[in-house]
This record gives structure tokens, sequence and C-alpha cells, in this order.
């Protein structure tokens, strides 16, 4: 893999999430890189294990490094000073219920988050308020809901943790654990849910 501060990042990331036993979704990851304005994105998605396919409940992840980041950090690798402005990851962390039978209350999910994640370093990401989505068919007599909340911030690299990698992981250690717990806290939460494409809808059973 190349050797970059950002994709350090995105393999500290990676290793927390897989450590907490969190299952990738699969085709759901991209490395995009916009070509007018130079910002790379990483985006990737994670469910609990065994949710069937679409999970019951998911996290999207998205690390961005925008361009002045990337020229903050080409500043300091050929000229080993830091400017004034550091370059920063930029994060969002997305948590999705789907799948739902009826619209969610908000209030209920909201109760089970926290209004911040654990430290990433110096820094929190912080909730913002939910997104309540229907999808109905053509003719409107089916429809699904979901509901989600995001939590976004940004990670600031100080020299010591563009110097060494290892720190990314000490800093990002503890997302891992706290997305499988949110995660576990929706899924407990009492709504009635759609069955997943890969199973027979309810009462088609053998």
């Amino acid at each position: 893999m190349l050797d970059h501060v950002f994709t350090d990042a995105i393999g500290a990331l990676r290793d927390a999430l897989e450590q907490a036993m969190l299952e990738r979704q699969a085709f759901e990851e991209r490395f995009q890189v916009d070509v007018l304005l130079g910002d790379v994105t990483w985006e990737t998605s994670y469910g609990l294990p065994g949710e069937g396919l679409p999970p019951r409940v998911r996290a999207d992840l998205t690390l961005d490094w925008p361009t002045w980041s990337q020229t903050a950090y080409r500043s300091w690798y050929l000229d080993g000073e830091l400017g004034a402005e550091p370059p920063r990851i930029d994060i969002e962390v997305v948590l999705r219920i789907q799948r739902l039978v009826d619209a969610p209350d908000p209030r209920t999910v909201l109760a089970v988050l926290p209004t911040e994640s654990p430290s990433i370093g110096a820094e929190h990401l912080v909730r913002s308020g939910p997104t309540v989505e229907t999808v109905s068919n053509d003719d409107l007599t089916e429809a699904e809901h979901a509901i989600e909340v995001s939590y976004e911030g940004s990670y600031e690299l100080d020299e010591s943790a563009l110097a060494d990698g290892s720190i990314l992981d000490e800093h990002f250690s503890a997302m891992g654990g706290w997305i499988s717990s949110v995660l576990v806290r929706l899924g407990d939460l009492r709504f009635d849910f759609l069955p997943p494409q890969d199973q027979p809808p309810l009462g088609t059973e053998g």
C-alpha cells in the first residue's frame, strides 16, 4: 500500500473495526480522488455479524483528506517543519437503522446514542440531528423506512503522529469498540423489521 499518513489512518481504523468483530459490507468500500479539487476520500460500511443483506443496522464511515492537508503534509515531509495549520483528516460516521416496517420515532433512537464519540487523539466526533427516510414502490402500496444519525469531526495530525504511524493505531483504537456498542444498542431497539434480501419474506418459509 502507498506509504502515506492518510493510508496509515485508513489501516488503523480498519484494524479497529475488525478487532471489534464487525463485518465489512461487500462492495461498499471506495477510495476516490476528486480530479478537480484534489481531495481524497475513503468510504466503507460495517455491520454486526449475521445480520443478512442489507443488515438491520450499519455504520457508514468516511475519511476525507482535503487538498490543503496534502499541501501541509508535503511541506512537513520535504522541509521537516510543521506549518501554522497542521494537516487534518475529516471524519464522518453515519449510524443507520434500515428495513423498518414503520417510520421510527427519532427520540427513541437519540435516547440510546451519546452526543459525542470517544476521543480520537484530542478530538471528538459530535452528533448531528437525525434524518428519517421513507422509500415506496411505484404504486405506493409498500414502503420501507430508515433513520440515520451522523457524527462529524476532524482529527488533527501533530508531528508525532506524522512521524510515527503507530500513534494512529492508538488514537483510532477506541473507534471500533464504540461503533460496535452503539450498533448493538440500535439493534436492540424494539422495531419491526422487514426480512433481508437474502431470506424469504415472512410467512413463506418451508
